[in-house]
Parts: C-alpha cells; sequence; structure tokens
C-alpha cells in the first residue's frame, strides 16, 4: 500500500488569496529522513513479546495510521497554540518552534500509545536491543524500498508547512492572482534549482544551494593535498590515503621526519649521513665510538661509487647495501 503524495499547490491560502508553494529543500529532506526510524520504532514497540508478530507485519498500518495522526496534529499546532498562549497570556510559551522538534513529539506521542506491556518498561526503551531491532528493521525498509524517500519528502512538506509557525522553512507570500504567484515564483528564494555538479541529482532550494555544494559530494576539487589532481568531492579521501603522491609519510628510517611522499628520494638522499649512522648502530652494535660510526660512514660513501647508498628507500635494503659494500671494503684491503 502506498501513500498519496502530497499535492505540491498553494496551501493553506486565506481566502481567495494563492500561496507560494515552495519550501526548504534541506528541512525537507531532512524531515523526510527521521520519518523511517520512527515508523520503525513504533513498529517495533508494538510487536516486542508477540510471538506471532513481527515489525514487517504492521508495517503497512502503521505507516498509515503514523501519517494520518501527525498530519492531524499539525494542521491544528498553531491555532492550538495560539490558543494556549492566550489562556495563559504568555506570549513567551514554552511551545517549541522547531519543526523537527515539533513532529518528534507527535511521533513520540503517537508511539506511546502504540507501545504493549513490554513496550512501556523503561528498560525496555533504554535497552541496546531494542536500538539494534529499530536499525535493522529501518535497513530492511531501505532494502525493499517499502518508503520510498521521495514519498516521505511529500509528506514532510506538508508536516512542515504546517508547523514552521514563524515561517523560517516555507515561503508565506500570497498573491491574488495565478500571474502574480507566477512572477514570485521566478524569483522565490525557496524555489528549487537543479545541483550544478554532474552527476548530482539533487533538487535544492536557491537559498540552500550554498550549504548544498559546500558538501555536494559530486563537486569538483583540486586535491586538499596539492598535487594538482582534480576530483569529486566523494573521492577525495580515498584519493589522498591511497594514491596521491602528496599523502604524507614518516621517514621509514625512524629520523621523526614527516614529508610528501613523493619526495621521499630528495630526503634519502639529503639524510643519508643519519639514516647511514642509524643502520651502522644496528650491524655493529660494538666495536664503534660515536666518531668511528661517522668515519666507517664516510667511508661507505666513497666506496659507493654506484650510489647505490642514497637510492635506498628503507632500512632493509640499505642495510643489504651497506653489508655488500663491507664485503668489497675487506676484499680490497685483504688484497
Amino acid at each position: 500500500m502506498e501513500l498519496p503524495v502530497a499535492d505540491p499547490g498553494p496551501v493553506r491560502a486565506e481566502g481567495l488569496l494563492l500561496q507560494c508553494s515552495f519550501c526548504d529543500s534541506e528541512a525537507m529532506h531532512k524531515l523526510a529522513q527521521f520519518l523511517l526510524p520512527g515508523l520503525a520504532a513504533v513498529c517495533v514497540d508494538s510487536t516486542t513479546g508477540d510471538l506471532f508478530k513481527k515489525p514487517s507485519v504492521v508495517a503497512v498500518d502503521m505507516r498509515k495510521e503514523m501519517v494520518d495522526y501527525v498530519t492531524q496534529r499539525s494542521e491544528t499546532f498553531i491555532s492550538d497554540a495560539l490558543i494556549a498562549s492566550e489562556a495563559t497570556q504568555d506570549q513567551e510559551s514554552d511551545m517549541p518552534e522547531d519543526p523537527f522538534e515539533i513532529i518528534s513529539i507527535f511521533m513520540d506521542d503517537f508511539s506511546s500509545t502504540k507501545r504493549n506491556i513490554i513496550g512501556h518498561v523503561s528498560g525496555w526503551l533504554m535497552s541496546d536491543s531494542r536500538e539494534d531491532k529499530i536499525d535493522d528493521f529501518v535497513q530492511e525498509m531501505e532494502m525493499t524500498r517499502f518508503w520510498p524517500l521521495d514519498r516521505r519528502e511529500a509528506i514532510a512538506e506538508v508536516l512542515l508547512k504546517n508547523v514552521d509557525l514563524k515561517t523560517k522553512y516555507h515561503c508565506p507570500e500570497k498573491y491574488e492572482n495565478e500571474e502574480r504567484l507566477a512572477d514570485h515564483k521566478a524569483q522565490c528564494n525557496f524555489r528549487p534549482v537543479a545541483c550544478p555538479n554532474d552527476g548530482c541529482r539533487s533538487k535544492v532550494s536557491v537559498r540552500c544551494m550554498q550549504d548544498h555544494d559546500s558538501a555536494c559530494p559530486f563537486k569538483i576539487l583540486t586535491c586538499e593535498q596539492n598535487c594538482e589532481k582534480r576530483l569529486m568531492r566523494r573521492d577525495m579521501d580515498r584519493h589522498c590515503v591511497t594514491v596521491c603522491p602528496m599523502r604524507p609519510m614518516k621517514c621509514p628510517f625512524g629520523c621523526d621526519s614527516s614529508f610528501p611522499e613523493c619526495n621521499l628520494e630528495q630526503h634519502c638522499s639529503e639524510f643519508l649521513q643519519p639514516h647511514l649512522l642509524k643502520v651502522l648502530k644496528v650491524i655493529h652494535k660494538k666495536g664503534f665510538t660515536d666518531d668511528g660510526f661517522k668515519d666507517h660512514a664516510l667511508l661507505l660513501e666513497k666506496y659507493d661509487n654506484d650510489g647505490k647508498l642514497a637510492k635506498s628507500r628503507d632500512v632493509r635494503s640499505l642495510t643489504n647495501v651497506v653489508k655488500n659494500l663491507e664485503v668489497k671494503m675487506k676484499e680490497d684491503n685483504s688484497s
């Protein structure tokens, strides 16, 4: 059973005035996102301890009941809040203004009416087992596309407009005819526009485009490590830690230096002496003083006609080169 998509036309118009139907796309998307976990919580709580029912069995009925309940509460929210405020003569009442908090309260109220005996136990409500079951059921509904995001967004749009008392998340403009309304919509800051980044299918309100662009995974950026590679934001982390020639690395010889990987050859050449001393102290633990190690390192460099010492990129390769040179030195001295 699929819920009908909400009519995107003018809403809550007064008299003959036509209201702009646009709203904050990011807020609508955010609201749509937590409708699914809310439904999962209701289904899990209502079937906990029931050997004959699983959350998936009651999901269709619970979805309809939850949407009807939350929608009805949202439709009377502003009028009920104003009446309560007048009754208490308190203009600064505790009435929440955040649409997400308001809808969350409605969903919690609905959920509390569907909990069975076990579901009312405080220990169960706070348990990890309950959270795990809710997460699992959310994943199941996502995999089966039980409640697609576009349908949730249609419902979220209606809810958002109904409870947005200060019109922070939807356009409040109203006009007396379609022509003036159309002129306004062409310039409305809440109007949806397609993301300009190739591959991104998102439609975002004009007022949200800057925030979306700053996080869009399809945005083409220059490598954060300045390797001049241009790639999508979603590929940046993988690039920086795997193939980027500018990714930082520690000296393989343990000399406390850090540098871009592409500069390893330069580093090994510039710091050959300290690298040699570290390797020599491991090979010859006894038999050399500090000055003796330095003299021996200089002698090895003189015997290294092929420059193999400077070309060594790790301790093992440098150790092998040193041992081969020492053998050569002994042979020359014995001849």
